[in-house]
């Protein structure tokens, strides 16, 4: 089981200023506390580990350059790690999304593909990696939909996009395109989904990493690192 009491608690705290940022949603995510210890209760389980549902939330809001959206985590369990498109370092095979990812991220800006599927190299490089829906029963592909995430993450994209400082969104698929009119006039990489069915539909060849850098210095902004080794630990 996976408390989620822990969703807040301890050095899994998110940072502040994002606390603050979702207060107006508190009382939503109050509910999807409740929410989330009817499915342990009634075994059904949720995903990622309650200590990880909110770690996009770690990585400081000032420190945001890059919004990447994704749908929900992966249903296989395991896998998701609280970072859109991200699995533990130790899952194998990855999965195919992820290697999608990987191999347009090699063709684009020459990057080589590592073994494992941890983007938190991304991450501390002020690449936000956020679903727009942060749980899911194991199993059971966006079975979580609609029951109160889109409302915390909507707020999430509105906030970063009101900043008034350099931010690049990268929207992969149908799902993340439906924030599109929350992200006002910021700068925005659409394109089809890295899944096996629509990557070849416009994600390959589409480019957002070295686009997203190009935008990020035009706005007087760092590009970001994009490597993923050395391999995390």
């Amino acid at each position: 089981m996976s408390d989620p009491a822990d969703l807040f608690s301890g050095r899994h705290q998110i940072d502040p200023a994002w606390a603050d940022a979702l207060q107006p949603e508190a009382a939503t995510i109050d509910d999807l506390r409740r929410f989330l210890a009817e499915e342990d209760a009634a075994g059904r389980g949720f995903q990622p580990a309650a200590a990880q549902v909110l770690r996009a939330f770690r990585l400081p809001l000032a420190d945001v350059r890059v919004l990447i959206l994704g749908q929900d985590p992966y249903p296989t369990l395991g896998h998701p790690i609280g970072l859109s498109f991200a699995t533990d370092v130790h899952v194998r095979p990855l999965p195919r999304s992820l290697q999608n990812i990987y191999r347009e991220l090699r063709d684009d800006i020459g990057v080589p593909t590592p073994e494992h599927g941890d983007l938190s190299a991304w991450s501390h490089s002020g690449v936000m990696l956020l679903n727009r829906v942060l749980t899911v029963r194991p199993g059971a592909a966006g079975s979580h939909r609609r029951v109160g995430w889109e409302r915390v993450t909507d707020l999430a994209v509105r906030t970063l996009a009101s900043r008034g400082t350099p931010l690049v969104s990268i929207l992969w698929g149908r799902d993340a395109a439906a924030v599109r009119p929350l992200l006002g006039t910021t700068p925005t990489i659409e394109s089809a989904h890295p899944s096996p069915l629509s990557a070849s539909r416009g994600f390959f060849g589409s480019r957002p990493f070295s686009r997203a850098n190009a935008l990020l210095e035009a706005q007087g902004a760092q590009p970001v690192d994009w490597s993923l080794v050395p391999r995390p630990q």
